[in-house]
């Protein structure tokens, strides 16, 4: 399966790493549908993505909550079985690759002067 998105992230990225170093960023994406529900507005699904090792990195570097990104990846369903013994259903996007749409945030281009 494969999936293309374009979006803003809803918040920076959150980089953490494997017990075996690998780097792993969680963004959520917030990507606006291409038609208006019954009351006339535009809809906006939120969608959760997994970026793994120098992509990673570079996303946790050069974007921000705001940056707008494409993601290339698939998607992908896991379960799990929270404290409370339920059995909780996720699906999320595994990102290949990502493409930087908005320029450096502020914050970079202060600290590069």
């Amino acid at each position: 399966n494969q999936v293309i998105l374009v979006g803003r992230l809803t918040k920076d990225p959150e980089i953490r790493y494997t017990a075996d170093g690998a780097p792993v960023a969680n963004i959520t994406l917030a990507v606006s549908r291409q038609f208006r529900n019954a009351a006339g507005e535009i809809d906006t699904d939120f969608v959760n993505c997994s970026v793994w090792r120098r992509t990673a990195e570079n996303t946790a570097n050069y974007c921000r909550k705001g940056s707008i990104v494409g993601v290339t990846g698939r998607i992908q369903t896991r379960s799990y079985e929270n404290a409370e013994r339920t059995r909780v259903f996720v699906t999320e996007v595994v990102a290949d690759s990502i493409r930087f749409m908005s320029g450096k945030p502020r914050e970079l281009v202060e600290q590069e002067s």
